[in-house]
This record gives C-alpha cells, sequence and structure tokens, in this order.
C-alpha cells in the first residue's frame, strides 16, 4: 500500500485535495497537503478556471498534461466537463505542436514506454517493468513515429500521439487508463532539424529500414503477445511504406488495428452512408476522387469499396468508382514507386487520352460525386474545383479531411459558399457553422475519436482474436445511425462532444459483430450491459 509522498507522486491514485480527513491519516497524508479539503467538483471549477488563464491551445495542452501527471481523475474530469472545447486541446489539432515541441519542452514521459530499436534484447524487461503495477493490459498504442498525422517524422517526439490517442480512448469509451500502455519505437529519424537539435531526447541516428527493422517488429509483437495474450495492438502513423505492411502481415494473427488506415478509413464509410441519404444517392452509385494516396487515402478507398461490397457490388465494380491522385497526378499503371495500395487501384494508362497531371484535371474529366483530401496539401480545393462539380452533382460531397488545420484541403465556408449552399462537407478538423443565405450549415469533423475509441471498447469488451471488416463495417453504422440529416444545413457526422454517446453506440454494435463472425473469446450475454460494465468514470 503506498502512503505519504509515494501515493501522492502516483498519478492513478493520488487526489490531491480531496483526500479525506481520515484518508490523510490512514495514508500518513498529514502535513502534506493544504488543509482545505475539496470535492472532485470543486478541484475541476479551480483547474479548469487556471486553464483559462492560458491564451494558447498549446499552453493549455501543457498545463492540462501537468494534471495528468499529478492527478489522472482530475485530467480525466476536467475534459469529460468540457469535451467539445478540450478534444481539440488534448488531441487533433493541437497534439501536433505537442509533437514538434517535445524535446525543446520535455518534463516527464507522460508514462509512455520507450522502446530502443538499436536494443531488441530489452523489449520484455522493458514491457513487464512497465506493467508491474498494473492490473491487466487491454490495449497498446504503438508508434514509431515516422508519418505523424499530415507533419511527418518526428522521431520519437511521436510518443504524444500515443499518449494523446489513449486519453481520447478514456474520455470517449471509458477505457480504464490503468489498463493501457502508450509505446514509442525509437528508431531514430531522417529529420535534419530533429538531429541537429541539441535537445533531441531520441536516437540520434537516421532511421533502420529492411530486414533489421522488421525482425525488431516481429520481436516486439512476439513479446508483446506473449506478456498480454489479450491486448489489443492499435498501430499509429507509422510510415507510408511500413503501415499497410504491419497490418496486413499481422492482422490475422493477433488483434490489430492501425487508425490511420482502417480508423480514417471508416470514418469517411460512415461519411458517404451519410451522403447517401442526404443526397439519395446510394454510396454505390458515387463517384469518387481522392485527393492523396498515402495510408490514409488508400485506407479511406478500402473501407468506402468494403462498403460498396456489403451492399451488392463486386470487387472490380467498386474499384472502377475510385480515381487516386498523388503528386504526380492522376495515379496509372506503370507509374514508378507505386505503393501496394496505389497499384491495386491505378487507373488503365491509356483511359483518358490527355495527361492528368493535376487534381483540377482528374475533377473535369472524371466528374465525380465525392472529392475526399487526405493530401496534406493546403487550399488545393479551388474554387474552380468546387464549381466543376456542384455544376455537375446536385449535392457534391466535398471533404479536406487532413490535419492539422493549417493542411486541410479547403476551409468549410469557403466549400458552402461556392457551391451556393449545395455542398455535403465534412473536414478533419473542427470547423465553426457557416451562414449562408439565411441556413446555418453544421459541418461535420470527421473526427476518429467518433470511432476508434467505441471500437477499441467493443473489442476489448469482446476480447476479439481478430479486427474482422464486419465489425469495421458495424463500427461506420453505429455512427451514422445516430445522426438526424432530416434539416437543410444538418451535420454529416455527430458532433465531437457526443464522442461518449457514440462510443457505446459503436462499442455495441462491434461487440455484436464480433459474436456473429464468432471472434469473441468471452460469452456475453446482454451486450449493453457489458459494454457499460466496462466503462470507467472519472470519480474518485
Amino acid at each position: 500500500m503506498l502512503t505519504g509522498k509515494d501515493l501522492l507522486n502516483n498519478p492513478l491514485l493520488n487526489k490531491g485535495t480531496a483526500f479525506s480527513a481520515q484518508e490523510r491519516a490512514d495514508y500518513k497524508l498529514n502535513g502534506l497537503l493544504p488543509t482545505a479539503i475539496q470535492t472532485l467538483d470543486e478541484q475541476v471549477a479551480a483547474t479548469y478556471a487556471q486553464l483559462e488563464t492560458y491564451t494558447t491551445r498549446y499552453e493549455q495542452n501543457k498545463f492540462l498534461m501537468s494534471v495528468y501527471n499529478t492527478n489522472r481523475v482530475l485530467y480525466y474530469a476536467i475534459v469529460g466537463s468540457h469535451i467539445k472545447e478540450l478534444l481539440p486541446v488534448i488531441y487533433t489539432p493541437t497534439i501536433a505542436d505537442a509533437v514538434r515541441g517535445f524535446s525543446d519542452d520535455f518534463v516527464r514521459p507522460n508514462d509512455a514506454v520507450f522502446l530502443d530499436v538499436n536494443h531488441p534484447e530489452t523489449i520484455a524487461d522493458v514491457l513487464k517493468e512497465a506493467s508491474k503495477d498494473m492490473p491487466q493490459v487491454d490495449m497498446l498504442v504503438i508508434t514509431d513515429g515516422e508519418g505523424v498525422l499530415g507533419i511527418g517524422d518526428w522521431g520519437i517526439q511521436g510518443v504524444m500521439i500515443s499518449v494523446g490517442k489513449l486519453a481520447v480512448y478514456t474520455v470517449a469509451a471509458g477505457i480504464h487508463p490503468d489498463h493501457v500502455l502508450p509505446i514509442v519505437i525509437d528508431n531514430g529519424t531522417d529529420r535534419q532539424e530533429l538531429l541537429d537539435n541539441p535537445n533531441y531526447v531520441g536516437n540520434r541516428q537516421n532511421r533502420k529500414t529492411g530486414q533489421e527493422y522488421w525482425d525488431y517488429i516481429d520481436q516486439f509483437v512476439e513479446t508483446a503477445k506473449g506478456l498480454f495474450p489479450d491486448v489489443l495492438f492499435h498501430w499509429e502513423d507509422f510510415g507510408r511504406a511500413n503501415a499497410s505492411v504491419i497490418l496486413e502481415k499481422y492482422k490475422n494473427e493477433i488483434t490489430t488495428f492501425n487508425d490511420d488506415i482502417q480508423g480514417t478509413g471508416v470514418m469517411m464509410a460512415a461519411s458517404m452512408n451519410a451522403v447517401a441519404n442526404a443526397s439519395n444517392k446510394p454510396v454505390t452509385e458515387q463517384t469518387y476522387v481522392v485527393f492523396g494516396g498515402g495510408t490514409a487515402g488508400i485506407g479511406v478507398s478500402d473501407q468506402i469499396r468494403n462498403e460498396m461490397m456489403r451492399q451488392g457490388m463486386t470487387e472490380a465494380e467498386a474499384m472502377k468508382r475510385f480515381f487516386i491522385v498523388d503528386r504526380y497526378g492522376l495515379v496509372i499503371e506503370g507509374q514508378e514507386n507505386l505503393t501496394e495500395g496505389q497499384t491495386r487501384y491505378a487507373r488503365p494508362a491509356d483511359e483518358f487520352s490527355t495527361p492528368m497531371a493535376t487534381l483540377t484535371d482528374v475533377v473535369k474529366a472524371v466528374k465525380p460525386s465525392v472529392l475526399i483530401g487526405t493530401s496534406g496539401q493546403a487550399n488545393t480545393f479551388t474554387q474552380e474545383i468546387v464549381e466543376i462539380m456542384s455544376a455537375n452533382t446536385e449535392r457534391p460531397a466535398i471533404m479536406p479531411i487532413s490535419n492539422p488545420t493549417e493542411l486541410q484541403e479547403g476551409k468549410a465556408d469557403d466549400i458552402i459558399k461556392w457551391s451556393k449552399g449545395n455542398a455535403l462537407v465534412v473536414t478533419g478538423s473542427p470547423s465553426d457553422p457557416v451562414e449562408f443565405e439565411g441556413t446555418t450549415y453544421y459541418i461535420g469533423q470527421a473526427n476518429n475519436s467518433l470511432l476508434y475509441p467505441g471500437l477499441g471498447a467493443g473489442i476489448v469488451v469482446s476480447k476479439a482474436s481478430t479486427v474482422t471488416d464486419a465489425m469495421l463495417s458495424a463500427a461506420a453504422h453505429g455512427i451514422a445511425d445516430i445522426q438526424d440529416l432530416s434539416e437543410k444545413g444538418a451535420s454529416l457526422l455527430p458532433p465531437v462532444e457526443t464522442a461518449p454517446q457514440a462510443s457505446k453506440y459503436v462499442a455495441m454494435a462491434v461487440v455484436k459483430a464480433a459474436i456473429d463472425d464468432k471472434v469473441n473469446r468471452v460469452d456475453i450475454a446482454d451486450v449493453e450491459a457489458a459494454v457499460d460494465a466496462s466503462i470507467w468514470k472519472a470519480e474518485y
């Protein structure tokens, strides 16, 4: 039993000024705390008042992380009380600043696990030490920081992605904060400014590639699987060359999920079901241009394709409706250095009589009803492109979903104005409502916090042995089915402040799908009761 300073230094057990008089006596805390005894609500009010004195989101993020490292219940109580305001502070888009500033602003490791690619022999000891006081480990969120959001390779600093992702799991779905491990694999970095930064806290070396890298990943998976047999491996922000390979290699061997590939894809599948309802045009009849052929773009295409197949199309029929545009224009057969995913979606080289070198060229030729941006190229959804789509489609779906905000392909207010209010818009970062000709348009955010927490919770509750396509589809429908699209200007997706409610719907749908697919490893008689019982609440 921890007492005195040891108890106060444990953020998962510390209550700060909320320790009662009896607890202070029992745990040798008398004289180690101010005299006043406060309720959790009083602590939340006082701490939130401090938070409001910080003028930027990044300053707020750093202040909240100090609370996180001091009193975990208080941290989650504050965020849970102000979800709409603080979710963008603890994760997208502010998490990009936390990643960029990690080494320069380093104070504490945030209870994360740092695995050194140069020392595979230490993996087991590190994981054992990190988890030794935990009652169980349900989930690992793992990154190597090579493909962080839209800002690229940030090496060990990508650890903040794992920390932030798990915080959202807890805020939205009630995943127990003492049942999870945020992990970064320190494989060096190819970003020269980090290698030159005297404050950089990671391996000062270029990234290892090839067999040495894959041997390390193999050893990590085998070790973690042995230590935590029922754990969910959540992979996050790996480089485009590695992310899909890791998912494909292990998806039938362990319980695994990649949010960049599957999570973003499922969010967009949910968005497409909403578009179908709002436009009275089925998912199977839409034509898709995806601008950005990386892991997110291919993942989006794959999940929408799967949804089309679940609605009766063959794979070949579905694939014909996708046009992927990357840095060299339309992805076509025979191009050099195509990824496996790009190769699957490559169009015939002789399909068009003129080169499709730009996004505008493709939109003019293809006349898509749906345009999705995963490129990280700001302001590329131009007025010309929006007007072309509006001329050819009554309700064009235009979705600049790249993160962070400054990398979005377009702004919601511009798209609504240029389309004369007809576009169906989803953005990657929060967008304010848009007023146009007497109607208020509420902009859906393709925020994976509406998806992955419930998906992860459903996987954990069912102890699913694998993550099936039916479970992913169930998650997409779990989101789409809770939104009322009858009003003009209604958001296509639920607002982020409904994440706890959305997560419960998603978790229940995922558990049911796991049972139907017979991948659950525990018997569940009452799905809703099982999900409710799993939800951790921020209370003393």
